[in-house]
């Protein structure tokens, strides 16, 4: 049976990285490159998000000049990177945020994610996360990590609450 959740509660995204805004591979381009490729639409629904006065960020257990310049680009609230514990990464972010768990959306793939997913509001996985994360998520996205499974979070959450319509207005709609 899948956690019961409030979606009306929900006014912050935390987001992991590889995995997620990436499709989990990571490519070097010499001795200090990091390659990741990020999908645009990704990148639009993180937009439509932040319009509707949500906060958005990334957790992440890996660090990369890749993942911060992402975040620089689509002007994120939050980044916190090189978090092997990602629980104590959480705690930060609540802290730092003034929140608290059940506000937040955790959209993850892998086992790290294992302790955040088990403590926000809604926890989400990208539909090819590992079984385990797939059985304690209350949404699985049906996108891949990587494939626009962030767009589509996005794109479900604000119809949820109703929200929809009233984001997509700038774009004439």
């Amino acid at each position: 049976m899948k956690p019961a959740f409030d979606l009306d509660n929900i006014d912050i995204v935390v987001l992991d990285i590889d995995g997620v805004l990436t499709d989990a591979r990571i490519g070097y381009a010499g001795d200090e490159h990091e390659i990741k490729f990020f999908n645009v639409r990704d990148g639009l629904g993180i937009n439509l998000l932040r319009r509707a006065g949500f906060r958005v960020g990334l957790l992440s257990g890996r660090g990369s000049e890749a993942n911060r310049r992402r975040a620089r680009e689509l002007a994120l609230d939050f980044i916190i990177e090189g978090e092997k514990d990602k629980a104590a990464g959480f705690d930060r972010l609540l802290h730092d945020l003034g929140a608290t768990p059940e506000q937040c959306c955790y959209l993850g793939d892998d086992l790290i994610d294992l302790p955040v997913l088990r403590r926000v509001g809604l926890a989400v996985a990208v539909a090819d996360a590992a079984e385990e994360v797939k059985r304690v998520a209350a949404v699985v996205t049906r996108r891949k990590g990587g494939q626009g499974a962030v767009r589509e979070l996005a794109e479900w959450l604000l119809k949820e609450q109703g929200r929809w319509t009233e984001v997509i207005e700038a774009y004439g709609e």
